[in-house]
């Protein structure tokens, strides 16, 4: 996914927001502790945080998985509602899974 969204705004293109939900919830998790060899989560949903791509986290999908929405640093929490609202002004949106 982040080489997609470097790909895309290398090319100009625009990145709004990035919305998480169903397992990928797990992103903001405060307790995740890897290991020096696994891919560096945090460094990566930083930096595009730093690019001024909002980061949203489904409020749903978050609770039911055990996320404390209260403190999910970076991640704003949202409504599928809301992701229904920013799809609605997008020209695309691309999903993974």
């Amino acid at each position: 996914m982040n080489r997609f969204v470097q790909a895309a705004l290398k090319q100009n293109h625009t990145i709004k927001c990035i919305f998480l939900y169903q397992n990928a919830v797990q992103h903001a998790s405060q307790h995740i502790q890897l290991a020096s060899d696994e891919l560096p989560l945090n460094s990566i949903w930083h930096n595009l945080a730093e690019q001024g791509i909002s980061l949203k986290l489904c409020v749903t999908a978050a609770e039911k998985r055990g996320i404390n929405t209260t403190d999910t640093g970076i991640f704003t929490v949202a409504g599928l509602a809301e992701f229904a609202m920013e799809t609605c002004k997008a020209d695309k949106w691309v999903q993974f899974k």
